[in-house]
């Protein structure tokens, strides 16, 4: 059943108002068909570390733990209809929210002064919702490209912490393609130029959704930040100083990705996280959840497994055995 409870107050609209808006904005992102009798929601605002984060939680009658969605750079919640799914059909309560200057989060529209801030909006976020009791544990963590790179950080950093059963780097940002000339181009411009136009490149094999954040997503920022770009600059050297985590890991990469140099990234994260499961897709580009429907359904059978495995049958004793982390491929379709 579909709960209104707001996570804090929506603003001055009246309930009904509230409740329509939220309505035609689940259908315009085809959400609407998640609600169903076995799966809930609860949205709202949350504030975190200067900001107030548009937070959504999808859940099962009987949660088995929480899922954190983390999105990608440009993209907002509202485009991870599939994801959710998936993470509800397994049983999981699935937390997402708009990163700060992203989709309905307060922020300066697609940017950030500090890489640190997004991992600082995660914690706050999570120590929130337990505080609330609506985080059960274990807690599992999926990002997508940039959210992907937020969740590394984390994991990273608190490696030693029981604190991720598990995370799915879904096209990793570590850093992205062409960045030697980029970084390059970046000292030059970054003294004049606040921003520059954003291109919007075909980033899945689905021509429909490429179309539709082109044409008819009026969350999709327009321009390139100068300032984001330097935040990830300063960033990247971070993460490569971080020890490595044992924290059980999946990486999904698209070998058809031109967003990340996702070569040279397999082989920093693969050294990071040397639990790691690699599944490369060969004809998947960057945004995996968006891909077509048979590219998706073989990534997100992978995930489903994967967590899955996080949780063993506790009617069994034995502990699953972690694989070794060889890259497998999927088909060539």
């Amino acid at each position: 059943m579909l709960d209104f409870s707001p996570l804090l107050a929506h603003g001055p609209l009246a309930p009904a108002e509230q409740s329509l808006i939220l309505r035609r904005y689940l259908e315009h992102y085809g959400m609407a068909p998640l609600l169903t009798e076995r799966a809930g929601l609860e949205v709202g605002y949350l504030d975190a570390k200067g900001y107030r984060l548009w937070t959504q939680i999808w859940s099962p009658p009987t949660p088995m733990g929480t899922a954190f969605v983390v999105h990608g750079y440009y993209d907002h919640l509202g485009l991870y209809r599939h994801l959710i799914e998936r993470l509800l059909a397994h049983g999981w309560r699935v937390v997402l929210w708009d990163l700060p200057g992203h989709g309905l989060s307060s922020g300066e529209r697609a940017t950030i002064a500090d890489f640190d801030e997004y991992g600082e909006c995660l914690r706050s976020l999570q120590q929130q919702l337990m505080a609330r009791g609506l985080a059960p544990r274990p807690w599992f963590g999926v990002g997508q490209s940039t959210g992907a790179s937020i969740l590394a950080t984390d994991a990273l950093r608190h490696g030693g912490e029981d604190h991720w059963a598990g995370i799915a780097l879904l096209a990793p940002l570590v850093r992205p393609r062409g960045w030697p000339q980029t970084s390059l181009v970046h000292s030059l411009v970054s003294p004049f130029l606040r921003s520059i136009p954003r291109r919007f490149n075909n980033n899945s094999n689905d021509a429909e959704f490429s179309s539709f954040l082109r044409e008819h997503d009026p969350l999709q920022p327009n321009r390139l930040p100068v300032e984001w770009i330097s935040a990830m600059r300063r960033w990247i050297p971070q993460l490569l100083a971080l020890p490595a985590s044992q924290i059980p890991a999946l990486i999904l990469q698209g070998e058809q990705d031109r967003t990340v140099d996702w070569q040279w990234n397999l082989k920093i994260l693969t050294e990071k996280f040397p639990r790691a499961q690699v599944y490369r897709q060969p004809v998947a580009r960057h945004h995996l959840v968006n891909e077509t429907e048979i590219i998706r359904q073989d990534l997100l059978d992978t995930l489903g497994r994967f967590i899955d495995s996080l949780v063993p049958d506790e009617a069994s004793d034995d502990v699953p055995e972690p694989s070794e982390p060889e890259p497998h491929k999927g088909p060539t379709l």
